[in-house]
């Protein structure tokens, strides 16, 4: 017996997206060959045409590559001030400068300051989870320039950046850490020198995605340790901590206890969204 899909509105969106995601990919991998910039006028039209640059949410074409469309645009929530000086926690109102929120007020972080680029919530979340986990890793170059946009001094300041790493067994499962991409990314755009192997997962760990934040910490708690060979590099050095996405802390909480516990001089994190408040959201 011959099963046919259900080609209903949604299936037939669904597969619009995959194809013109397809073709962004392509693309995005032609543009990052040295030969792209010299190709002739004619040739590069028809590369553009062939392969149309596409929202980073919903793939439709836009004009200029790593860039929302028009009508994706005003559904993301992007982070800024006022908001927590330490951890970077959005505030409704601005009540002045260096105000900190309850939670780094109650128990202050490791870290120096953390900073994330948007809001995770149901409308960016497509477009995390397909960096994440559907391999669309071209979005990474696009990411990198709206964290350093997000916070320039941090990436200027530093001395190295450092991803939070995968367990050797979710690195092979998952084919590629995402911090790390953006890790290398940023690099690449500033010049400042990224260290993937900086720190080290010494156990397999449960998923976040599904844990209280007093769990979240317990999972995690002794799961890092920097790597030997480059104690002489972290020692006295201001460490910049990547990860993808800030939920209560727990994951850049342990990396920095980590490395200021090898010697470093501080640690800043950046991520590329967070979670504002508890949701049903999955990550």
């Amino acid at each position: 017996m011959t099963f046919l899909p259900d080609l209903n509105n949604r299936s037939i969106a669904h597969s619009q997206n995959l194809f013109l995601n397809s073709y962004y990919s392509i693309k995005m991998a032609a543009m990052r060959q040295p030969s792209y910039r010299k190709l002739k006028p004619v040739l590069k039209l028809i590369l553009d045409a062939l392969f149309p640059a596409g929202c980073l949410k919903c793939a439709e074409p836009i004009n200029t590559p790593g860039n929302l469309c028009a009508k994706c645009w005003p559904t993301i929530t992007f982070l800024s001030t006022p908001c927590c000086t330490t951890c970077g926690y959005p505030f409704e109102f601005d009540g002045g400068l260096d105000l900190q929120c309850g939670n780094c007020l109650r128990t202050p972080p490791p870290f120096r300051q953390a900073r994330s680029v948007l809001k995770y919530d149901a409308h960016s979340r497509d477009m995390i989870l397909a960096f994440k986990h559907a391999d669309q890793t071209d979005r990474g170059p696009s990411f990198a320039t709206w964290m350093y946009r997000t916070a320039p001094k941090l990436v200027d300041n530093c001395d190295y950046i450092c991803p939070v790493p995968l367990h050797p067994y979710r690195l092979m499962k998952r084919r590629f850490n995402q911090s790390a991409l953006l890790a290398i990314e940023l690099s690449k755009l500033t010049g400042r020198p990224a260290i993937p192997d900086l720190l080290k997962r010494t156990r397999p760990t449960r998923s976040q995605g599904t844990l209280s934040a007093t769990a979240r910490h317990k999972n995690v708690k002794g799961a890092f340790r920097a790597t030997s060979r480059h104690f002489p590099k972290i020692e006295n050095a201001r460490i910049l901590l990547i990860d993808d996405v800030y939920t209560t802390g727990a994951t850049v909480e342990a990396c920095s206890n980590s490395l200021l516990t090898a010697g470093a001089q501080q640690v800043d994190v950046l991520t590329f969204c967070r979670v504002v408040r508890t949701s049903n959201v999955a990550i």
